[in-house]
């Protein structure tokens, strides 16, 4: 059973809204960021987060960018505004006194993998996990993915050429625990059968390994 709450979050010169769910007995929560021209009603990240759920992980699914903002192609691949927004959603679940003991993780698809690594880089142990979704973690910096601390797993899908040799590139440069996984059979977006079910069950292992105080 969890509790769900519509959240309005003031990040970076705007106002996000948001979906918070915490299962009874979180371990933690995962915030959520959307790829290029996604949003947090998408269908395929809503699925990871009822995976995540089930398994104990509290979720928090958001725009990071208003939907005028979100007109402008160019803004989607801003990931610093996208990791400021990110950063300050993070600073809020801290202040609130219902998630505000919950230890953090990031899921980031597409350009959302990058903003999310930038705001681990940032919190440094505060983040304990990261996950990205047919992500673009090379669109990060070479210096944040060089500070990331926080055990990351890049998830590809095997059919996504181009995008396997980018997460590559950025699985090279980042120095923490870290791994690199090829779906078989899955394209970019992980529509076919049975890959997006694999996406969830690697991610929900990795934040339920990672998240809780050890």
């Amino acid at each position: 059973m969890s509790t769900s709450i519509l959240v309005r979050i003031p990040a970076a010169g705007a106002v996000v809204e948001g979906m918070l769910e915490i299962p009874h007995r979180a371990v933690g929560l995962v915030l959520f960021a959307h790829g290029s021209g996604s949003s947090r009603h998408s269908p395929r990240n809503n699925h990871v987060a009822g995976v995540l759920r089930a398994a104990g992980v509290g979720t928090l699914l958001m725009d990071l960018l208003t939907p005028m903002e979100d007109r402008d192609y160019a803004r989607r691949f801003d990931v610093d505004l996208l990791a400021r927004r990110l950063l300050d959603a993070a600073r809020w679940v801290t202040a609130e006194d219902a998630t505000r003991t919950l230890p953090l993780g990031f899921f980031g698809a597409s350009t959302g993998a990058a903003a999310a690594l930038e705001a681990a880089a940032v919190l440094g142990d505060a983040a304990r996990a990261v996950v990205s979704r047919g992500g673009r973690p090379d669109l990060a910096s070479p210096q944040a993915l060089a500070r990331v601390t926080a055990p990351t797993l890049l998830l590809v899908g095997g059919y996504d050429s181009g995008v396997i040799e980018l997460n590559q590139q950025a699985y090279d440069q980042l120095r923490c625990k870290k791994e690199l996984v090829i779906v078989p059979g899955a394209s970019h977006l992980f529509e076919e059968p049975g890959t997006l079910e694999a996406v969830a069950a690697r991610a929900a292992g990795w934040f339920a390994g990672h998240l809780p105080e050890r």
